[in-house]
């Protein structure tokens, strides 16, 4: 990778769910900075970095780099960025009705230094959206899949076959944000949500469908191959 193409994905431009953040952090650095010097008051110029601080964090955990898809509809590909900590065979999730049946589900764990917006792993029809409060546990534990507050969307492909994504806040998470209804027609790669401050993403593959990841392997959303459809 070119220097360049290094330095896109550090200064990617911040996802819009950046925007109160930054106002936020950066009139307060601005005002702290300002009161100080004319106070002549270290605690003030304190506030000023620290908030100054939560600015370039702010601006580098937001950040929303543009990613390549494969030119191909029959693969699945990340739905997020991170690393993976389990591949296991489990039922999809009950409020999707998808049914019991068990199928390989590849939870990918985002930790604060990852990119933390969403992406659709394969073209589709989004046919259910769900919700479901729940607890904040650490988000690479297997159990945060059932405990945890989350979000689950099934996806229809083009053969009918289904697949589901679920977005699951973690420890710090306290907000999920899914920008698609049911209904929607999405296509591979493209941006459906963001988990705020460390999380999980839970990928289910469709019946008779197999991973060619492996646990421990790192992610790279909307562009790494996951399965083959």
């Amino acid at each position: 990778m070119s220097l360049l193409a290094s330095l896109k994905l550090v200064v990617a431009r911040p996802h819009r769910e950046a925007r109160p953040f930054l106002l936020a952090s950066g009139a307060t650095a601005a005002l702290a900075y300002w009161a100080g010097r004319k106070l002549r008051c270290p605690v003030l110029r304190n506030v000023g970095h620290a908030s100054a601080g939560f600015f370039g964090f702010c601006l580098y955990f937001f950040r929303d780099p543009e990613r390549v898809t494969p030119a191909r509809n029959d693969v699945a590909v990340a739905p997020a960025d991170g690393h993976i900590v389990s591949i296991e065979k489990v039922a999809p999730p009950a409020e999707l009705d998808m049914g019991t049946a068990p199928v390989w589900r590849i939870a990918t764990f985002l930790s604060v230094l990852d990119v933390h917006v969403n992406r659709m792993p394969a073209a589709g029809t989004v046919t259910r959206v769900a919700y479901h409060p729940g607890l904040f546990l650490n988000a690479s534990l297997d159990k945060a899949s059932e405990q945890n507050e989350r979000n689950a969307l099934s996806l229809t492909l083009p053969d009918g076959r289904m697949m589901a994504v679920v977005q699951i806040a973690g420890l710090v998470a306290r907000r999920i944000v899914c920008s698609v209804k049911e209904g929607d027609k999405v296509e591979a790669g493209e941006r459906f949500g963001i988990i705020r401050f460390g999380s999980r993403t839970d990928l289910y593959l469709p019946p008779g469908v197999e991973p060619l990841v492996s646990v421990g392997q790192t992610m790279v959303g909307g562009e790494t191959v996951m399965a083959r459809l």
